[in-house]
């Protein structure tokens, strides 16, 4: 059996407890710190939509989807590839920001804005209607 709960509330950690008390031995138990929060992702998008919308980038431009795989790599400071079915090409893998912690987050988004603010894109309307990272 594979089950999470989210420590939200009082009766979710009876449950918890519930649950550790019924295990069997030799169960496994993982914690996380909290995943990023719904606002974080939800000021994601737009930020990458005006870099998208707003930056030529070596002569194209690359849709929200492409920036978010190319500043999760400059973010997590790592590449790992794997090669295409003909062998000719590789691939990035490995970079989910849906994993990351709120910290994370927080600086992952810096790194966008950092970036934008370095190549002239504004994100003035996207700071003023999501505020300031958390």
């Amino acid at each position: 059996m594979v089950a999470m709960l989210i420590l939200a509330s009082k009766a979710v950690r009876d449950k918890a407890h519930t649950w550790i008390d019924k295990a069997p031995v030799g169960s496994r138990i993982t914690f996380k710190r909290p995943a990023r929060t719904l606002s974080q992702n939800d000021r994601q998008w737009p930020l990458l939509t005006a870099i998208s919308e707003q930056l030529m980038w070596h002569g194209k431009k690359y849709p929200p989807e492409d920036w978010k795989d190319y500043m999760a790599h400059a973010y997590q400071k790592e590449a790992r590839f794997m090669p295409d079915e003909d062998g000719n090409m590789t691939v990035p893998v490995g970079h989910r920001t849906s994993e990351f912690e709120v910290e994370q987050h927080s600086d992952f988004q810096t790194v966008i804005e950092v970036f934008c603010a370095v190549h002239g894109v504004d994100i003035e309307p996207v700071k003023t209607k999501y505020g300031p990272r958390e």
